[in-house]
């Protein structure tokens, strides 16, 4: 049976469920402030270069809001096993090494006695 090194924690990936809320969450805010370029390019008068900036605004926006909600989160970092960042104290050679802090609690075998005898 081939070992594998337990999964660590720190290792995993964010959840899709928590990466979809992030995504959409920068999407509608986007989207948000187009409707409200578009609104602003409508409503205010006398028109001016600011019209054109809100105008430039609400049509790019859609593409840039889709282009940064479909990026997806980086990955995380390969973590380091928690046994591999603990270094041993000098003189002891590894997991094998008794430790002196350590107290073993072994059970002894128990010693059952043949039904009848006494």
């Amino acid at each position: 049976m081939k070992h594998s090194p337990a999964q660590s924690a720190t290792s995993l990936p964010r959840a899709p469920r928590d990466d979809a809320h992030t995504r959409m969450t920068k999407y509608f805010t986007m989207m948000a402030i187009r409707v409200a370029c578009f609104v602003a390019m409508v409503m205010i008068t006398p028109y001016g270069w600011y019209t054109f900036v809100l105008a430039l605004g609400a049509c790019f926006l859609p593409y840039v809001a889709v282009v940064i909600a479909n990026v997806a989160s980086s990955p995380a970092e390969r973590a380091t096993s928690p046994e591999r960042a603990i270094e041993a104290p000098p003189g002891e050679a590894g997991p094998a090494a008794p430790v002196s802090d350590v107290i073993r609690i072994q059970e002894s075998p128990s010693k059952t006695t043949a039904p009848g005898a006494s």
